[in-house]
Order: C-alpha cells, then sequence, then structure tokens
C-alpha cells in the first residue's frame, strides 16, 4: 500500500514526458545521478539540469516502484499457496493415527468380505466377527471427517485466508493497469475489471456472467456455491493466481513497468535491428544458417561415430554418456614452488596495498565525482580507500571511522555517496583487470579469452524484498553474487542476483557489459549455468559456450538428419531437432539477440522472461530449439576431447578459489548483508571485487619479483610450473589492521573515562 501510495504522487504530477528516444542506460545514468542530490542541491541549478535529473528520476522510480508491486503481489500469492500445502501438510501429520486406525479396519472389514464370499458364509454375520456393526457405523462417520479432496488438493483450506488478499488487492486492479498481449487472455482482464467494478461499487457478489473459461481445472469447482452462484472468496483467489502465473509468462503486460512490459517494446524497432545483424556471429539467411549447423554436427556425430572406441575414458554402451573423471594434474612440484614463492612475499597491510595498487594502476582516479567530475585528490586518496575497506570487508563506515584517526564517517559516506556509483565501480574494476591483463606473468595462466563464472551465497541480515530462502542453504534469507573470473584470475564482472534464480540468466549479461579489455570467446559454467536457451543466445552472440553438465548421463542428444547414418552413437541420439519453428521464427531469434547486443534491454532479464514463458511460446520454442543443436554439438566436443574436458575443470576451479579468497575478506557482520537494497548490496560486493583485483594485481607484480629472484639463484627453475601458480594467497596479507597497546592511555586507578554525554539544548 505504501507503493502504490508514493507511485499516485509520481502519476499526480502528471509528466507526460516521451522517453522513446533516448537509451535506457542512459536514463539509468540520469536517474542514479538525480538520487544522489539532496533537496537543497536542485536549487542552485538552471531549471533545465534540475527538471531532467528530476523528471528522470521520478520516471524510474514510478518504474521499480510498479515492479515492486507486482513482485510483492507474486510474493503473497506465493505465501497463500505455502500456507495451504503447510496446513495440509500439518492436517496429515495430526490425523496419522486415527488413518492409520481406519486403514486397518478397512483391511479387517475387506478381510472378512473376501473370507465370506470364498466360504459362501452371510458377510454380515463374518464383518461383526472382527468388528460390531456400530463400531463400523462409527469407524465410516469418523473417516468422512478425515477426508480430503480425492486429488488431495489443498484449495478447500484457503477460503478462510482469502482475507489476508482483500489488504491490498483493491488497491492492486485500481490503480495497475494490465493489457493482454494474447488475445486469449482478454478474460482475464475483463475478471480483473468485473472485481474493481465490485469494489468500487461495493458490491458483495460476482455477476453470474463473469468469465470463467480461463480458471484452470483445480479451482473449477470451488468457483460456485451450491446455489450455482459464484462464490467471490474463490473467484477473486483463482484470478489473481492466474494473473500471477500469466504477468511471469509475459500474457499480460503492466502499464509502466520495466521487468513487465509487452514483450515487443523491449526489442529494437524493426526497422533498426536490420543494419545491426550483421554483428551477430551467424549468417542472416536462416537456410544458410541450418546448413552451416547441420554440417559442424554432422561432422561431430561422423568423427565420433568412426573413433568411439579408441576414447578410453567414455563409454556409450548403455545408451547413456559415461565420462571418467579426471585425475589432478598439479605436480606436486608447483604445489612447493607455490610455496617457496609466497614464502620471499613480504608481508603486507591490506591498506598499504591497496595505496601500492593505486600508484601502479591510478584505478582510484576512476572514481569521478557524480556532481562536479572532479578526479580523486591526493588528500582524498586514503577517505576513499578506507571508504572502499569498509564496504569491502563489510565491517561498514562507522567502524572504520573507530579504527582510522583522522578519516571520519561523513567524509567515507560523502565518497561512498558520490564517488562509488556503479559506472564508477566497473571503471576502477576494469582498470585494474585491464593493468593485471597487460603483465607478463598471467600470459602463463591463460591469454585471457576464456572465463568462468559462479556464484557465492551471502545471507541477508535484515528485511529485504529480494531476499529468498533456499533450502540448500539453510533456513535463513540470502542472496547471491555471482562472478565472472579470467582465465588470468581476475573478476571482471559481478552481479547480486537472487539466490532462488538459475545462474544460467545472467550468463550474457558478464560476457557483454564487463567494459575490460578482454576478449572472452569461451565461457564456462557449472550445471546452474546453462540452459537450452543460453546455449542458442551464447552462439548468436559469438561465444563458444561450455558448462561442467553434473547429469550429462541423462543428457538428451539431438539430430537434424536420421540417426541412422551415425551406428556407432545412435542409442545416445533420442530427440530430433524443429526445424520448422526455427524457420518461422528466425528473425524474431536475430532481433532479439541484436537488442542484447546493443545494451537495448539486459540478456538477464529476457533470458528470465523466455525461461518462465509458456511451452507453445514460438520465439521461447524456438530459441530452445537452437539452443539444443548447440548443447548437442558441445556435448559431442566433450566427450571427443580431453583437453576441453581440463580447460573447463581448470576454469571452474579458478572460479571456486576466488570464493574461497572473497569469503576471508568479507568477514565484517559475520559475512551478512545487512543493506535492503540490491543496490546497496551491489556496492558492496563491487567494493569488495576491487579489494579482490587490486590483491591479485599485487601478487601478480611480487610474485614475478620472487620468480625472477629464483630464475637468478637457481640453475634448475622450471617455468613450465608457472601455469600452476595462482595469484590468490592471501596469507601474507593483513586484513584486520593493527591493535595499540598503550599503557599510557589507560586511567589510572579509581579512574574512569568520561561518559559521551550530549547536551540537549
Amino acid at each position: 500500500m505504501k507503493i502504490i501510495e508514493r507511485l499516485e504522487i509520481i502519476r499526480d504530477l502528471k509528466l507526460n514526458v516521451d522517453f522513446k528516444e533516448i537509451h535506457p542506460n542512459r536514463m539509468k545514468q540520469l536517474s542514479r545521478l538525480g538520487s544522489r542530490y539532496e533537496p537543497h542541491s536542485f536549487r542552485r541549478f538552471r531549471d533545465d539540469k534540475r527538471y531532467a535529473l528530476l523528471v528522470a528520476f521520478l520516471y524510474e522510480l514510478a518504474q521499480r516502484l510498479t515492479d515492486f508491486a507486482v513482485e510483492i503481489h507474486d510474493k503473497q500469492i506465493n505465501i497463500l499457496l505455502s500456507k495451504g500445502r503447510r496446513q495440509q501438510e500439518e492436517i496429515h501429520k495430526q490425523n496419522a493415527k486415527l488413518l492409520n486406525e481406519k486403514i486397518i479396519h478397512y483391511v479387517d472389514i475387506g478381510t472378512a468380505l473376501i473370507k465370506s464370499r470364498n466360504e459362501g458364509l452371510n458377510p454380515f454375520d463374518t464383518i461383526e466377527t472382527v468388528m460390531s456393526w456400530n463400531k463400523v457405523i462409527e469407524s465410516v462417520e469418523d473417516a468422512k471427517k478425515l477426508t480430503r479432496p480425492q486429488n488431495y488438493d489443498y484449495l478447500d483450506l484457503l477460503y478462510s485466508k482469502y482475507h489476508h488478499l482483500r489488504k491490498y488487492t483493491p488497491a492492486l486492479v485500481k490503480h495497475l493497469k494490465f493489457s493482454s498481449t494474447n488475445s486469449s487472455m482478454n478474460s482475464t482482464i475483463k475478471a480483473l475489471s468485473i472485481i474493481h467494478a465490485a469494489n468500487e461499487e461495493g458490491k458483495k457478489k460476482i455477476p453470474d456472467d463473469a468469465p470463467l473459461d480461463f480458471i484452470p481445472k483445480r479451482w473449477e469447482k470451488y468457483i460456485h456455491d451450491k446455489d450455482g452462484s459464484i462464490n467471490r472468496n474463490y473467484y477473486e483467489m483463482a484470478v489473481y493466481t492466474e494473473l500471477k502465473n500469466r504477468i511471469r509468462s509475459g500474457d499480460i503486460a503492466v502499464e509502466g513497468s520495466r521487468n513487465y512490459r509487452n514483450f515487443d517494446e523491449y526489442l529494437l524497432p524493426v526497422n533498426e535491428w536490420k543494419a545491426e545483424v550483421g554483428k551477430l556471429a551467424v549468417n542472416a539467411c536462416y537456410d544458410d544458417y541450418l546448413q552451416e549447423r547441420i554440417r559442424s554436427l554432422n561432422d561431430r556425430l561422423q568423427w565420433l561415430s568412426e573413433n568411439i572406441d579408441q576414447l578410453d575414458s567414455i563409454d556409450l554402451s548403455d545408451g547413456k554418456i559415461h565420462v571418467e573423471r579426471l585425475h589432478n594434474e598439479t605436480p606436486e612440484e608447483a604445489e612447493q614452488l607455490s610455496e617457496r614463492l609466497y614464502g620471499l612475499l613480504p608481508h603486507v597491510k591490506l591498506t598499504d596495498l591497496l595505496l601500492e595498487v593505486s600508484g601502479w594502476t591510478g584505478f582510484d582516479k576512476h572514481f569521478i565525482h557524480a556532481s562536479t567530475g572532479g578526479i580523486v585528490q591526493n588528500k582524498e586518496k586514503p577517505i576513499v580507500m578506507a571508504a572502499l575497506m569498509a564496504m569491502g570487508t563489510n565491517i561498514g563506515l562507522s567502524k572504520m571511522a573507530d579504527s582510522t584517526p583522522g578519516i571520519s564517517y561523513h567524509q567515507m559516506a560523502n565518497v561512498v555517496q558520490w564517488r562509488m556509483y556503479d559506472d564508477a565501480m566497473k571503471r576502477a574494476q576494469a582498470c585494474l583487470v585491464n593493468y593485471q591483463h597487460r603483465q607478463s606473468l598471467p600470459a602463463r595462466w591463460g591469454d585471457g579469452t576464456t572465463s568462468s563464472s559462479d556464484g557465492m551465497r551471502i545471507q541477508v541480515g535484515v528485511s529485504s524484498l529480494e531476499a529468498e530462502r533456499n533450502p540448500h542453504y539453510g533456513l535463513n534469507k540470502g542472496t547471491t553474487i555471482y562472478r565472472f573470473v579470467s582465465d588470468q584470475f581476475s573478476t571482471f564482472y559481478t552481479k547480486v542476483i537472487n539466490t532462488n534464480a538459475r545462474d544460467a540468466v545472467h550468463v550474457i549479461d558478464g560476457l557483454l557489459y564487463h567494459e575490460t579489455e578482454l576478449c572472452i570467446d569461451e565461457h564456462f559454467t557449472d550445471t546452474s549455468g546453462y540452459t537450452d536457451q543460453v546455449f542458442a543466445l551464447s552462439h548468436l552472440l559469438g561465444f563458444r559456450f561450455a558448462p561442467r553438465i553434473r547429469d550429462i548421463a541423462d543428457a538428451k542428444l539431438y539430430v537434424i538428419s536420421k540417426t541412422t547414418d551415425y551406428e556407432g552413437v545412435a542409442n545416445i541420439l533420442q530427440g530430433k531437432i524443429n526445424t520448422n519453428i526455427i524457420r518461422d521464427n528466425y528473425d524474431d531469434v536475430l532481433r532479439l539477440a541484436c537488442s542484447i547486443r546493443e545494451g537495448r534491454v539486459p540478456g538477464s532479464l529476457m533470458m528470465s522472461k523466455l525461461g518462465s514463458y509458456a511451452r507453445q511460446n514460438s520465439l521461447a520454442t524456438a530459441l530452445r530449439e537452437m539452443g539444443r543443436i548447440e548443447k548437442t554439438i558441445f556435448i559431442l566436443d566433450y566427450i571427443s576431447d580431453e583437453t576441453l574436458r581440463r580447460r573447463i575443470q581448470r576454469g571452474l576451479n579458478k572460479g571456486e578459489a576466488m570464493n574461497a579468497m572473497a569469503k576471508s575478506i568479507f568477514f565484517g557482520k559475520r559475512g551478512e548483508f545487512m543493506e535492503r537494497e540490491m543496490q546497496d548490496q551491489l556496492q558492496r560486493a563491487s567494493a569488495l571485487n576491487i579489494l579482490i583485483n587490486a590483491i591479485c594485481v599485487w601478487n601478480t607484480v611480487y610474485l614475478q619479483k620472487a620468480i625472477d629472484y629464483l630464475k637468478e639463484t637457481e640453475k634448475d627453475f622450471d617455468e613450465n610450473l608457472l601455469k600452476h601458480i595462482s595469484p590468490l594467497g592471501w596469507e601474507h596479507i593483513n586484513f584486520l589492521g593493527e591493535y595499540s597497546f598503550d599503557i599510557k592511555n589507560i586511567p589510572k586507578h579509581n579512574e574512569f573515562r568520561p561518559l559521551n554525554v550530549k547536551q540537549i539544548p
């Protein structure tokens, strides 16, 4: 209700500004800038600047509020259904003993009836030998009370919970405008209008001619009362549940929303995307595209069919893919060399490390003041580093101010507000990544063309709309830092995502929007990082997608031509690609890829929408079919090439090692986020990654010094071992600062420190 109230205040301003000609990312920049100013700051601006910033901020705010309202409704419906399930489970637990007793009665009666039939006895007399007739009647009456619906649904238990929805649903249908993107959804929109009219007119009943064709079957038997009239409680619950599902599936759009608009509004106009299609990695002609993919798939199938007997670590005999686990290829000598190299590194405080890396790279110069455009001056550098450490270690600005004499909380807060915004953090991070990339030692670890991504879950210690529970991580709510790591051990992109969201949704964002000099060609993820649609979009955008699939034995492979052409591997080819759906939607798929590539819409938003769309959605289905081609090609390469498997394993191991370092650095507040907004959580995560990259840069430089020293002093130094060394050691770095034990500052016996009394005027 508070969100609706704020939204109506913005609407009452009647801004009526057309933003179609302004790029969405530019609008976000202006909005973020406007959000940082206090009201008094706007008074000193010229009218054009003042109103431009205010309008951009309010426009973005209205979209966020609309999305929040929809997401809260989504959560409330999920909570409603969850309560019904839990109540049914509780009933089952409470009645377990009685249910078991009735089953025993049923077995006894059934046994007696069978005996009477087999032996020609009177059934009633036989039953009374095991149970008196009064006991039978009593047992049947008790059983009636214990029965649940035949389909064991829990919807009948939701009736009493209707009043919870009524606390906000009248405002939902009154202040949010819904429209159908699918003609079959018109009935749902009409039902919402009928409910709104009943609310406004104070009517208690729903008209008998209200639409019912969109109501799912599980709700149908609850919709009508015994007299045939529509039960308002169940009707509204069914409508609001279906509204939630249809918004998620894209069949219903929400006016003024960013995340729930009509799908076509996210894409480049038809007259623009065709000019950009040449930048994609596939041919714009469908026939040429299909022929090229058929050749690629058939060549691999033919090779594998002819060489399967020569692959010792692969077994396809039972119609499933079995791949032997890779053994560790890191020699013991490499581990010994790593210990010797890190033993040569000087011990350093994190504060000194940051200042030293700043001197080499100038990464702090990218924290440009959002309002004045001024760069960080030398006298401000300690304040910037203190603020960066406060957020990156998660100890907070207050504790950092207590630990750094001469630097106040307000100084750091000012830096955080005006210098450490999204774009500045990305530029500083890119500066460190680029510096690392230009060093000679990282070339031993990789050429900067491959990367991996993995999530690190962080518990959230405050109430937050974005925080969710995940049974895999325990009962506490949390969120996930999704981090992209290059083969040179640099963290080049990070996001904070919903902990229950599939990682795959966000893969494309990191590959496209990292703003570093790295040219990523190949990307690795674990099982949660892939879907068929990610395979397709990665291929369209020119990336080789290579996930480590946990249950590869159950993976389904697809062909375009006949499976009988490949006798050696025909038993693992279980599906056929639907080329017709690809042909019919090929232009739409290319338009989608162009829109994402040009930054018109984030890849994560489109992937999440396509992932929640109904199976019959043609665009989502076409993208899935294209992805199945790419997944099949990848799996064929995976089982044919041990080098590829090792490359994937090494890439993912680097990401896991990076997470271990991140957890050691992010030690403040028990490693929990204490910020409610995802934007503030992202700021903390970005600061953490800047610290990680600074440490990697420092380690890389000093490891090179240590390597040069060993080369001079040892004749048998083996440079081939350097590819197994990493810059992720931190034992020599002091994260915690120093503690001073000065007896002179301690009060004498019977003396005490003065209380911190503030005089009240």
